[in-house]
């Protein structure tokens, strides 16, 4: 026969049901086992008939308890201390019998996510019968890298604000038209590719599991590092007053291959491995050839975020490399894929390659533009350079790695 604990009693005062006073009755049953009472008591009016629909509604059963002393009916001792016992139910066990864990909160993500979490934190005890997560990506080694955490924490400290990291009231009075001319043409490039390098990340974190949750902030940061660059390169383009430059139909051919990866690991090494890092030496070109502070504010400041973009991507592309050496054939045939889809297009803009020519060069005069020719020329060995560096320490041969290389299309990203 059910039995009433000495000790579980709750007593509610004037407090109602309606008024938080399922909270202490609650609190009050959590302890017991199925089948157990508790003692209620209080002076609300209403207490009986609100305690009486609460025990229906959560699977208990009201008992009525001794009425007050004097021989008072339930409702003329309202107000003078009556008294009500819950027998607990086993609704609430039976709701929690199916419930894991996702996962260890403090711990490294499981090897995969199970669709059943839903979105629910890692770590978290999850009851079952939710609705699944239809992520393209739960699987830890098609995502991971264990720099991620660090890296995400480096983004959210370096977040920089458009509107105060520049000064835009800075003169650019004194560059010259023609040379205003190619930082307006290069600014329209480089806005072209940010906005194809924001729509990737973002692509990529509506499809993967929160379980990795690391991983969707960075690429959250990454995203917001994009649209930052989109607006200052925009700014930038338009602080003389004209309107921006040319878009070339190989550009935006280029780009799109990108857009058109369907793997996660293949976008991220053809994004950040090859495109983000080829223009790391990029920005470091339009840095050191700036011919106004501006200018070299807005691409310094994009250098410091794509730097970790690279950084990520490299080391998920190893990660995965490093547990599964095949996938460096995956890798490979996607440089050829995109390499034939691009092979009958121009490749750079005509109009960006001389922009970055008469930008190094600094004037029209012959010897000025020999050195900048040859400026452009190096910087595409030092593109050429990187891609090797980065392809080895993925794992790729060094004849491999050179061969890749060669393979990246002319447009840079």
């Amino acid at each position: 026969m059910p039995s009433t604990d000495a000790a579980a009693l709750v007593d509610l005062a004037d407090l109602g049901l309606d008024e938080g006073g399922d909270l202490l009755v609650d609190r009050g049953l959590g302890g017991l086992a199925p089948g157990r009472r508790l003692t209620v008591t209080g002076r609300h009016p209403a207490l009986r008939v609100h305690l009486g629909a609460w025990c229906r509604s959560h699977g208990h059963r009201l008992i009525e308890g001794n009425p007050p002393p004097g021989g008072a009916g339930w409702a003329d001792s309202a107000l003078d201390g009556g008294t009500l016992m819950i027998e607990k139910g086993g609704s609430g066990e039976r709701r929690w019998a199916g419930a894991e864990r996702a996962g260890s909160a403090a711990g490294p993500p499981d090897a995969r996510a199970d669709a059943r979490w839903g979105l629910a934190a890692r770590g978290a005890l999850v009851e079952a019968g939710g609705p699944p997560i239809g992520a393209q990506w739960s699987e830890r080694e098609h995502v991971w890298a264990d720099i991620a955490p660090k890296l995400y924490a480096a983004a959210a400290a370096a977040q920089w604000d458009p509107a105060t990291a520049v000064d835009w009231t800075a003169p650019i009075d004194a560059v010259p038209p023609e040379i205003e001319r190619t930082v307006v043409q290069i600014m329209t490039y480089l806005v072209e590719n940010e906005q194809a390098a924001l729509i990737i990340p973002a692509r990529l974190l509506s499809q993967l599991h929160p379980h990795y949750r690391e991983v969707m902030q960075l690429l959250a940061t990454q995203a917001a590092d994009e649209a930052r660059h989109v607006e200052v390169f925009t700014r930038r383009g338009l602080l003389s007053g004209g309107p921006l430059g040319t878009s070339s139909a190989g550009g935006r051919a280029s780009l799109a291959t990108l857009l058109n990866e369907p793997d996660f690991t293949t976008a991220s090494f053809l994004l950040s491995v090859l495109g983000e890092g080829t223009f790391l030496d990029l920005l470091r070109f339009l840095h050191d050839h700036a011919p106004d502070p501006v200018t070299a504010d807005v691409t310094r400041l994009a250098l410091r975020d794509e730097a970790r973009h690279v950084a990520f991507g490299v080391a998920h592309t190893a990660h995965l490399a490093g547990s599964d050496p095949a996938y460096l054939g995956t890798l490979r045939r996607s440089v050829e894929r995109r390499h034939a889809a691009l092979q009958d297009t121009a490749g750079l803009n005509a109009e960006v390659f001389d922009s970055l020519v008469l930008l190094a060069a600094g004037s029209w005069q012959p010897s000025a533009i020999r050195r900048g020719w040859q400026a452009v020329r190096d910087l595409q060995a030092r593109m050429d350079e990187g891609r090797r560096r980065r392809l080895a320490a993925i794992g790729f041969p060094d004849d491999e790695a050179a061969e890749l290389s060669a393979l990246h299309t002319r447009n840079f990203m």
